[in-house]
């Protein structure tokens, strides 16, 4: 009879267990017919891009976890549960216009701060019901990125386009090189399977197992940097894709690609590198500013001809999108204040506008059961703001929403930018990230 109720008393242990995994599965972000599920639900959201936020958290320099707590409850209040974060800048640290300290010192050399750093920012997010989107290098400087992966491995000093007389034509030629250097591609290899296969320090859960995590990218933007690189470009995606999808099969795959602008001006390229089975969704970036169309100084005659052309963007890519029968997310976009004056106290109508158009798109995708699932702007500044009479971010300085290469306060959007803050919320409460 003691065997019995031992017998018993397993099998119901076992059937709880396989509930509870079942359970747990059900909270990972999938994908079917083309929409974002979450449990057992259809997935929108307006978040934000919160790249430094596993800096933040660090115990190290330019960690504060007090101001990250704080950070996060707002933005929760705001409904925002969806953020992308960088895992870790690549070193050294002594790097003009980039962000320090890195996580990776050296190829298979990480920083056990800056991995404590990940861990605890993504504790924090699990407890508010938040997720994050993970990308694992960056295509452009500002963290080391591909790049550095070319200087550790003797393509000769680092190119950065914004240190004379280096140019940016100079810095896609460097870069480019990434997609054929086999050492390199290994050792980011290496590092995405430690940073996957790792377990948290602060509440023990394998990062493979936490539905906190929604998605890995391969990259900040990933580009080919050049029309005859597009094979090179086009087998890393496929690669590090199943590469990713091996190691981990519960989370979603995307590559962080901007789009049409990302793949030197060819959609069919957008097409095929979003086309493969290991990636589960396409991302979009807009800049505005940056590609031409829009100048704050002329900003009444730039911005209505820039509208057309971002409805345009969507467009285009959104007709992929349902061809593949994927979700898509506008993941990065933004601009400046009016008149790109960087304090806090200016005024943002351009930005409000530009905000509320992108968030509208979503919003009607939503409507209509198309495949545009959510929108990231770039960038939640977080409780600080621009030191007076210092353009450039520097070592020590609170970490912004904008990169070391950039003026602080170019593209952040603060706390106090009430009227922001009212359009995020407004369009949070409608996809029921928040209550009224």
């Amino acid at each position: 009879m003691l065997k019995f109720y031992t017998y018993l008393l397993s099998l119901s242990f076992l059937i709880f267990f396989s509930g509870c995994q079942q359970a747990a599965q059900k909270d990972f972000i999938s994908v079917n017919e083309g929409q974002f599920i979450r449990n057992g639900k259809s997935y929108h959201y307006i978040g934000t891009n919160y790249w430094y936020g596993a800096s933040l958290a660090a115990d190290t320099l330019g960690g504060d976890r007090m101001r990250l707590t704080k950070e996060l409850d707002f933005l929760k209040a705001l409904g925002i549960d969806n953020l992308r974060i960088m895992v870790g800048a690549e070193g050294p640290d002594n790097q003009p216009y980039r962000v320090t300290p890195a996580l990776v010192k050296k190829p298979g050399t990480l920083s056990p701060k800056l991995l404590e750093g990940l861990d605890y920012v993504l504790n924090e997010m699990r407890k508010r019901d938040m997720v994050a989107v993970l990308y694992l290098t960056n295509n452009w400087e500002w963290s080391g990125g591909m790049a550095q992966y070319l200087n550790w491995n003797g393509y000769g000093p680092f190119v950065n386009p914004n240190v004379p007389p280096n140019t940016w034509n100079d810095f896609y030629q460097y870069q480019k090189q990434f997609y054929s250097c086999q050492p390199c591609m290994e050792q980011l290899n290496q590092f995405i399977t430690e940073i996957i296969g790792r377990t948290n320090s602060v509440n023990g859960i394998k990062y493979t197992n936490d539905p906190t995590i929604m998605a890995w990218e391969l990259a900040n933007e990933p580009r080919p940097m050049a029309e005859d690189n597009f094979e090179p470009f086009i087998r890393w995606i496929q690669s590090t894709s199943e590469l990713i999808k091996k190691l981990d099969p519960n989370h979603l795959v995307t590559a962080g690609n901007e789009g049409e602008k990302g793949c030197s001006e060819s959609l069919a390229l957008f097409d095929t590198i979003h086309s493969f089975k290991s990636i589960d969704y396409l991302t979009i970036h807009i800049w505005i500013k940056n590609w031409g169309w829009y100048n704050a100084q002329q900003a009444d005659s730039t911005y209505p001809l820039a509208m057309e052309k971002v409805q345009k963007y969507f467009d285009d890519h959104l007709a992929i999108a349902r061809k593949l029968n994927k979700p898509m997310v506008l993941e990065e976009f933004g601009i400046g204040r009016d008149g790109e004056i960087l304090s806090t106290g200016s005024t943002i109508k351009y930005r409000d506008r530009y905000y509320g158009y992108c968030f509208s798109q979503v919003a009607k995708s939503v409507a209509e059961g198309d495949h545009l699932a959510g929108a990231n702007f770039w960038t939640f500044g977080g409780f600080t703001q621009p030191i007076s009479g210092q353009t450039f971010w520097k070592a020590g300085d609170p970490y912004s929403g904008d990169p070391p290469q950039e003026p602080q306060g170019l593209n952040s959007v603060y706390p106090g930018d009430t009227s922001t803050m009212e359009i995020i919320k407004k369009y949070n409460i409608q996809f029921n990230r928040i209550e009224p």
